[in-house]
């Protein structure tokens, strides 16, 4: 559904109805092949791939087409050997721009009303505190989540956290022998787990002794499964902490922890079984997929459950529980196997049916300036608080350039230049994390961005006007056209976020949002324009700016203070 039709596809209606008038059996369901121009606003280029088809050289079938639109509301010409450029009349530009106005969604419709879409990401360990490693999980899967959303999907948002296993035994262990305080927190529990884990690879003895209480914990030991408890909830209470401050629509409801799922791997196995699917192989319960280079190890050899079979179990509560549509896993490009392992597995069992699409959404890895995997100094994990905080302290020496500002601005600055420096790269490359360049006040950045809206609202606020009218007899500049053209494709680039999953085809729709609006400025005063409706219609278009700015920077979880 659209709420306010994108002048691209009003431009598309017009010329495939213009074929099916001069080829009335060869154009139907033809793609007009319209796109943007530097010569027009759009151009088709159908006649030269329908020539051959129609028995006429490309430019006379191009010059029936012109005859056809003759009578519209487009004005085409001949170009080349079959080209038509094809230019919006002015009229119907400023109507656009009132109907996107009007409207409470931008003209953005919800194409995606009536499906479901689970969303898996950010991940996290219990007992350990984030790293730089899940800000990318955390912040793709956060964009993805809202875009999806708000085109229309329920989307049911999933935390699987890392809440069971051998690690745990230890852990327990090691806290029944060094006792700590009561409502020790996430950094605390971080330290225990390191020294737990040499314990754990140094001493045979407490080797043994861990495994024992990993035994209690798995028997459901009433006074292991309490100490469990209090590090789950220490553990999720410091998470929580942590994505309120980075933004991110998380929360404990959203909680889809692998101990949810532990009493369902035996079935989960057994079932596999049955179906003729899993066979022993060496010691462990395996399933061979033809074209899948590596077996899915369900059970090991020990009795034991990894990763392959609480990600089948959890599948299927996804697809019979929370009846998705549509899976997504946003999870680092290195687990490519492993999920090609679990989708095939889950096609197979029937716990994917082909009605649900899974997908693994890969991502690159965060680097150093020297281009090597993010590290501190001394070479260990950075932890993602750190790197908020130093994001925080960038963008304070960035901002202050300007003038004084207040820290909410600061920590808006600070987190939204992290969030897009992520979001603007390519989802599946690496990215060099350069707090000197992503709180830039110039280039692609966040900053630049909060400060384009900061801008556009000061020219609004001094105009002092009510909600803006437009004219549609009013004369239009070139950069006035520009800059509504661009405006007009917020949806379009939406609904290819949503096709493709990749973030950063919206951070660049903003980025080239702010320099048409520096173009637009430095041609086309606003509060000083020659007369009464030029005025208006360039306060109308610094409104839908600053509307389409704070919308698209909020579908990347941004805030866009009001002032800077």
């Amino acid at each position: 559904m659209t709420s306010v039709p994108a002048l691209h596809s009003l431009v598309e209606d017009a010329i495939s109805a213009a074929a099916a008038r001069v080829l009335p059996r060869g154009a139907a369901g033809r793609d007009p092949l319209v796109r943007p121009s530097e010569h027009a606003d759009f151009q088709s280029n159908l006649a030269l791939a329908l020539a051959k088809q129609a028995g006429l050289a490309p430019r006379e079938l191009a010059a029936r087409l012109l005859a056809e639109l003759a009578d519209g509301p487009l004005e085409a010409e001949l170009s080349g050997p079959g080209f038509l450029n094809l230019t919006v009349g002015r009229q119907a530009l400023w109507q656009q721009l009132a109907a996107r106005l009007a409207d409470d969604r931008l003209g953005v419709g919800t194409p995606l009303a009536g499906t479901r879409t689970v969303v898996d990401y950010s991940g996290p360990n219990i007992a350990k505190e984030m790293h730089v490693g899940h800000l990318r999980s955390t912040v793709i899967g956060d964009a993805l989540a809202r875009v999806l959303g708000h085109l229309g999907s329920e989307v049911a948002r999933q935390n699987h956290l890392g809440d069971w296993g051998t690690q745990f035994g230890m852990l327990i262990q090691y806290l029944e022998e060094h006792p700590q305080p009561a409502g020790i927190g996430l950094a605390e529990l971080d330290e225990l787990y390191r020294a737990g884990r040499q314990a754990f690879d140094a001493d045979p003895a407490f080797r043994e002794r861990a495994q024992r209480r990993l035994v209690a914990l798995q028997s459901g030991d009433p006074a292991t499964l309490a100490v469990w408890r209090e590090l789950v909830a220490a553990s999720t209470e410091g998470f929580q902490r942590l994505y309120d401050r980075l933004g991110v629509l998380l929360t404990p409801a959203d909680v889809d922890a692998e101990s949810r799922f532990n009493d369902q791997l035996d079935g989960v196995v057994e079932e596999l079984r049955a179906a003729g699917l899993a066979v022993e192989s060496e010691g462990a319960v395996c399933v061979f997929v033809d074209g899948v280079e590596a077996p899915l190890i369900v059970r090991k050899k020990d009795g034991g459950y990894g990763y392959p079979a609480t990600d089948l179990a959890t599948l299927r509560h996804r697809v019979e529980v929370l009846a998705a549509d549509r899976i997504l896993y946003v999870v680092d490009a290195r687990q490519a196997l492993h999920f090609r392992q679990v989708f095939a597995v889950g096609r197979l069992a029937g716990w994917l049916p082909d009605s649900v699409q899974a997908v693994h959404v890969p991502f690159g890895m965060v680097l150093g300036t020297d281009g090597k995997p993010f590290k501190t100094r001394s070479g260990g994990t950075v932890r993602l608080a750190d790197l908020l905080d130093a994001a925080i302290e960038g963008a304070r020496t960035a901002v202050a350039e300007r003038e004084t500002v207040d820290e909410a601005v600061v920590r808006a600055a600070g987190i939204g230049s992290v969030k897009y420096a992520d979001l603007s790269n390519a989802r599946t490359k690496n990215y060099v994390f350069d707090i000197d360049q992503m709180t830039s006040l110039a280039g692609n950045t966040a900053v630049y961005l909060q400060y384009a809206h900061a801008r556009v609202r000061s020219i609004l606020a001094r105009a002092g006007a009510a909600e803006p009218t437009v004219d549609p007899a009013a004369p239009m500049a070139p950069a006035e056209r520009a800059l509504l053209l661009h405006l007009d494709g917020f949806g379009a680039v939406l609904d290819e976020v949503a096709d493709t999953l990749e973030p950063h085809r919206l951070t660049g729709y903003l980025f080239a949002l702010a320099k048409a609006l520096t173009e637009f400025y430095a041609q086309c005063p606003v509060l000083k324009a020659g007369t009464p409706a030029v005025r208006a219609n360039r306060l109308a278009l610094c409104t839908l700016t600053a509307r389409t700015l704070v919308r698209g920077l909020g579908l990347l979880g941004i805030e866009a203070p009001e002032r800077m």
